[in-house]
């Protein structure tokens, strides 16, 4: 029986299973990891922020990096926290728009700002003399706009596209909504906004990956033809931003491939853990991976602690 979009005021996500009394163990440890990202992402925020040294492009690309992972995981904890004690898995329409908005505009932005690091790192290393006049916190300062902005009305105009489309079902098989579950449901022609996505990608996506790659094999070629001496700064500056990038890049591929492909046959808790791998990692390890790898950060943050000691 179709049901006509009026009728659909909620959706039910199925992927949540009984965990009987485990899941008061499970909402104990969500809550530490969510305790912890807002701890470790606001203290190396106000670091940057309060610390005049700081106050440089990479550095700026840096805070960015951690409001974005901020707001990520607060559009995902609180509602997972929620869903974990409850015994109906629901959510309402509007409030699934809500959150698809939410990690999408984060996804974008994290990718758009780890492309921009890679450019950063990429001026740093090859052309040293020159990166003052063409990385300036100015310029910075307007490409982290933009990526709001631009993000912000691209996912608008992705939701407007799916929002009215008639459903014939609200049965979405995830842990959180996806526009693209939600398409699958629909009764009516969804060509127009199938091709949109794919559009979307072609266009902002690609060339952002053909950036990273064109950054880093340049990088390279840097590293292998210079002194020991650029080797090491290269490792010790691009360590972080590669691991935070191939950490962000697998979680995303997965939930990329999850959505558009049948994953019946991987095991429903696998793909729980790895569905939620792009949106509570990077939250998690990008603070630890940057405060312990960054000199001038670490050295901040061990004075911090010193400090309070003594």
């Amino acid at each position: 029986m179709k049901i006509n979009s009026t009728q659909v005021t909620y959706f039910t996500l199925s992927a949540y299973f009984d965990t009987g009394h485990l899941k008061y163990m499970f909402f104990l440890i969500i809550t530490c990891l969510y305790l912890f990202i807002i701890v470790a992402n606001v203290l190396l925020i106000v670091i940057i922020c309060m610390n005049r040294s700081l106050h440089e492009p990479m550095y700026m690309l840096l805070c960015n990096l951690f409001i974005n992972e901020l707001f990520g995981s607060t559009g995902l904890f609180p509602f997972l926290l929620v869903q974990i004690l409850s015994d109906v898995h629901t959510i309402s329409v509007p409030l699934c728009y809500l959150q698809i908005y939410c990690f999408y505009l984060y996804g974008n932005v994290e990718f758009f700002t780890l492309g921009a690091m890679s450019y950063d790192r990429y001026v740093a290393i090859c052309f040293p003399l020159q990166y003052n006049t063409r990385m300036t916190c100015q310029k910075v300062a307007k490409i982290i706009a933009f990526a709001w902005l631009y993000k912000a009305i691209n996912i608008t105009v992705l939701i407007s596209l799916s929002a009215p489309l008639p459903l014939c079902g609200n049965v979405i098989n995830k842990v959180y909504c996806v526009n693209h579950d939600i398409t699958k449901l629909a009764c009516s022609d969804t060509t127009f906004r199938d091709v949109y996505g794919p559009v979307f990608i072609f266009t902002v996506i690609f060339p952002l990956i053909v950036l990273i790659l064109f950054s880093y094999i340049k990088i390279l070629q840097v590293c292998f033809s210079g002194s020991k001496r650029t080797q090491q700064k290269a490792v010790s500056t691009c360590t972080p931003h590669l691991i935070s990038l191939f950490n962000f890049s697998f979680g995303l591929f997965f939930e990329i491939t999850q959505s558009r492909f049948n994953m019946s046959h991987v095991p429903i808790s696998i793909r729980v853990v790895l569905s939620l791998y792009w949106l509570m990692c990077p939250p998690l390890l990008n603070p630890v991976l940057y405060g312990l790898n960054m000199t001038k950060i670490r050295s901040i943050c061990i004075n911090l602690v010193l400090g309070k000691m003594s």
